[in-house]
């Protein structure tokens, strides 16, 4: 029984503690709410909840214990009610309760809510056992789904927010390529004057030999023969002619052959 006794003293104690510290912190905080408002800051009073926070979580772990007894099989039971002051009590409960009379003692001393309260509590429960299990996990899908539209719109309007903040700021081509780029088209710069292997005959560099002007012409010839054979021969003999009396230079006729495709020159 001793032993059982002392345990409960020593969880008290320490519960006393936890509870006092967890006091002086949310008196605190409360201060600072009511007289430094102008000067508090949010990363302070994310400080300050991270502090009550941490304090929580201590003192249930103080409650949860294996070796703290359960206070709920505690029965306190008020030996003396007087309608007079009492300076101990004024001092142990730092003057908010002068007295301990029969009008103080149901509220400090009650275990269970306010019959109103109660009362409003169990009109509740009666309320949502007439719900079937049907209709709850309707009403509970219909409320996950607001949940996820609202949070997918909360999601959308800080990506916009954040993309309109940083799309002036953010620089979506290079310089130096545009330069270069202008440069190429205007005045040529870094073009080569490369040439295909390939090609034969004499000419300038860059440019397409005399044979191949050839073979494009008589390539142009044969699709014409095949409308009038009798008259484009003559027409053929004098292109090659004038390619074997100037090498490297485009022959005259070649245009009159191409414009022949459309109208002929001897149907007037």
């Amino acid at each position: 029984m001793q032993r059982e006794e002392k345990q409960l003293e020593a969880s008290l104690d320490a519960l006393l503690s936890q509870v006092a510290d967890l006091k002086n912190s949310l008196g605190s905080f409360i201060y600072k709410l009511e007289n430094e408002y102008d000067r508090l800051t949010w990363p302070s009073v994310l400080d300050s909840f991270a502090l009550l926070s941490g304090q929580l979580n201590t003192l249930n772990k103080v409650l949860k214990h294996e070796k703290t007894p359960l206070f709920r099989n505690q029965v306190i039971i008020p030996l003396v009610l007087s309608p007079d002051r009492d300076e101990d009590l004024m001092r142990q409960t730092e003057g908010r309760v002068p007295v301990f009379s029969h009008e103080v003692v149901p509220d400090h001393l009650r275990t269970k809510p306010d019959p109103e309260v109660e009362e409003q509590e169990k009109q509740l429960t009666t309320d949502a056992a007439r719900i079937g299990a049907d209709a709850a996990q309707k009403q509970i899908q219909s409320l996950n789904k607001m949940c996820s539209n609202l949070l997918e719109k909360i999601s959308k309007e800080e990506r916009e927010s954040e993309s309109g903040g940083l799309r002036p700021n953010k620089q979506t081509f290079n310089p130096a390529d545009t330069n270069a780029l202008v440069a190429a088209v205007a005045f040529g710069k870094g073009l080569s004057n490369w040439r295909p292997s390939g090609s034969s005959g004499p000419g300038q560099p860059g440019q397409p030999g005399a044979g191949t002007i050839l073979a494009g012409a008589s390539g142009l010839q044969q699709v014409q023969m095949a409308g009038a054979p009798s008259q484009q021969q003559p027409m053929l003999s004098g292109v090659q002619m004038a390619q074997a009396g100037q090498p490297g230079k485009m022959p005259s006729g070649i245009k009159t052959n191409i414009k022949s495709a459309s109208m002929h020159p001897y149907q007037r």
